[in-house]
């Protein structure tokens, strides 16, 4: 029962590694009295326990052989697949972080073309309104020098009708007469 126990905990570790070699070593070290071998050769039926155990031994470690294999194969498989996913991972991260700064300089290129239509059409409308600008100031200075001329004109006609008043009531004085017209309502 002993060595079932001793057996199953073997059993979990790998046959090559420290701790197998060390339990063998401590199984059967040279100098050593051998208590089951003294055993085996006072009884005859414990031989053949051992032979049949010996043969369960045997099947066992190949069993235990091939679960561990079976367990590296595992985690070497697992490990790949995990190392496989992390480079997907990696790979699809730097896609999408190439796609990003794409997008970002997509954006400003087409942020700096818009600001550059937007400056020209400011330019545009600056130098239309510099114009309009300048075409009203003539209209206004034009109007302005249409109106002095009115005023001018007006202001000669009046020196004129001033003038003929003048003549006039200088004919009127010398004559001796009274002019009809602006007395018409009087006479009577």
């Amino acid at each position: 029962m002993a060595e079932e126990a001793s057996n199953a905990t073997v059993d979990s570790v790998p046959e090559h590694s420290p701790v197998h070699e060390n339990e063998q070593q401590k199984e059967d070290p040279p100098n050593a009295i051998n208590h089951d071998t003294d055993q085996k050769l006072t009884s005859a039926p414990v031989p053949q326990n051992d032979a049949d155990h010996a043969d369960k031994n045997d099947t066992g470690d190949l069993v235990d052989k091939d679960a561990v294999l079976a367990r590296v194969l595992t985690e070497k498989r697992l490990a790949l697949i995990k190392a496989w996913e992390d480079s997907e991972k990696t790979k699809a991260e730097n896609r999408a972080h190439k796609k990003i700064s794409a997008v970002g300089l997509w954006e400003d290129s087409r942020k700096a073309s818009v600001e550059a239509e937007l400056k020209k059409i400011e330019e545009t409308m600056e130098r239309k309104k510099a114009e309009y600008v300048e075409k009203m100031k003539n209209k206004k200075a034009e109007i302005h020098r249409a109106a002095e001329e009115k005023r001018a004109i007006v202001e000669a006609q009046k020196r004129q009708e001033f003038i003929d008043l003048e003549e006039t009531a200088a004919k009127f004085r010398s004559h001796g007469k009274t002019p009809s017209r602006l007395f018409a309502c009087f006479k009577g």
